[in-house]
Formats: C-alpha cells, structure tokens, sequence
C-alpha cells in the first residue's frame, strides 16, 4: 500500500506542476490581452473564454462518468481509492479553475458587449447557473464518496451525466442563434 500511496503522490505532484504551468499560460496569454489594442481584446478573451468552457465542461462531463464506476466499485477497494484521487484531482486541478476562469471572462464580455438587455442572454445566463449548480452538486457528492457515504447508483450518475450536456445546448443555441 506503501508504494501506492508514494507513486500517488509523485502522480499528483505532476499533475499539480502541468496545472501550475497551464494556469501560468492563461495568466501570460491575459496580461499579453492588455498589450492588444480595443478590438483585438475583446476576440482574446471570447478566446479564452472558450477555452475555459471547454475545460469545464469537460469535466461536468467526465466526473459523472467517474462517479457511475466509483458506485459499482467495492468501497475501500483499490479501485474505490484510485476513483477518489482522481475525481479530487479532476475538482480541483481542472473544473474549478475553469469555472472560475469562465465566469470571469463570461461577465467581462457580457459588460462590455452590452448583452444585459437580451432576452437571450438572460436564458444563457440561467442554464449557467444551472451548470454552477451542477459543479457544486457534483462537488458534495465527490466529498461524500470521499468518505464512502454517496447513496446513488450508478444508474442515477449515468442520469446526472446528461444534465450539463443539456444546459450546454441551450447555452449554445443562446449565444449562437440569438432566437430571442
């Protein structure tokens, strides 16, 4: 278990020095936005901005997934182990930081385009609450398989996977086709 626990750990460090390095690109590829001009700042960060969806919804998508294996796993297995290091990893490396990183672009380009008078912006903008509510559910259920007291099956977690996929439909179809 020793040696479980020593290559978990140097795994982890990796991926907290690959975090570290793509938060440093984000940080660089922002202040370099400030060095744009006007127009060009408002394409670099809608840039970003898709980038950091992206990641996010990447792993709204993902962690569920995890979740429908972790149900079935045996708890305190290896297996059981392994799921909680990577769904905490998942959390906390990836899908939080996009969020955050999302919001914040999200809000900026929203002031600056104007957007709040849009009957469609404000449709996009409940279903990303929706997908904020989805992350910070999905967030509780990860601390209660942390502590192996999640009471869904993964029947119910194959459900939950659907719900951002939906929102994110709808988010798509606000902002690219605008129907209202």
């Amino acid at each position: 278990m020793a040696s479980i626990d020593s290559s978990s750990k140097q795994s982890g460090k990796k991926a907290a020095i690959r975090a570290s390095i793509a938060i440093a690109v984000f940080a660089i590829a922002g202040f370099l936005l400030w060095l744009a001009g006007p127009a060009d700042r408002y394409l670099w960060l809608k840039a970003l901005h898709v980038i950091a969806i992206i990641s996010w919804m990447a792993g709204l998508v993902y962690l569920p997934r995890l979740f429908v294996y972790h149900a079935d796993a045996e708890k305190g297995s290896v297996q059981s182990e392994t799921f909680k290091l990577m769904e905490k990893r998942l959390m906390k490396i990836i899908m939080t930081p996009a969020m955050i990183l999302a919001w914040i672009l999200g809000l900026w380009l929203a002031i600056d385009a104007g957007y709040f008078s849009d009957i469609w912006f404000h449709v996009k903008f409940a279903a990303v609450i929706g997908l904020t509510a989805v992350h910070f559910y999905y967030a509780a259920a990860m601390k209660k398989f942390a502590s192996d007291e999640n009471n869904k099956s993964a029947r119910q977690w194959r459900f939950y996977n659907e719900i951002p996929t939906i929102l994110m439909i709808i988010i798509v179809i606000m902002v690219v086709v605008k129907p209202f």
